[in-house]
């Protein structure tokens, strides 16, 4: 194969693989921010304050 149709064929490869992952990127995009927010809550609920499970409202009526 010559130079120039080797160099197009890497860079249609490279396109193609470009193209896939933002494909990959966009159809997960929904999953991947679930998957952010789980993180987040879980992370607060381990590093909360010890006090955050009592009802305050409830002690002064």
């Amino acid at each position: 194969m010559s130079k120039t149709a080797s160099m197009v064929m890497k860079i249609i490869g490279a396109s193609l693989a470009f193209a896939a992952f933002v494909c990959l990127l966009i159809g997960g995009w929904h999953d991947l921010s679930v998957g952010c927010c789980g993180m987040k809550k879980r992370l607060c609920k381990k590093f909360g304050s010890e006090f955050d499970d009592y009802a305050d409202e409830e002690l002064y009526d």
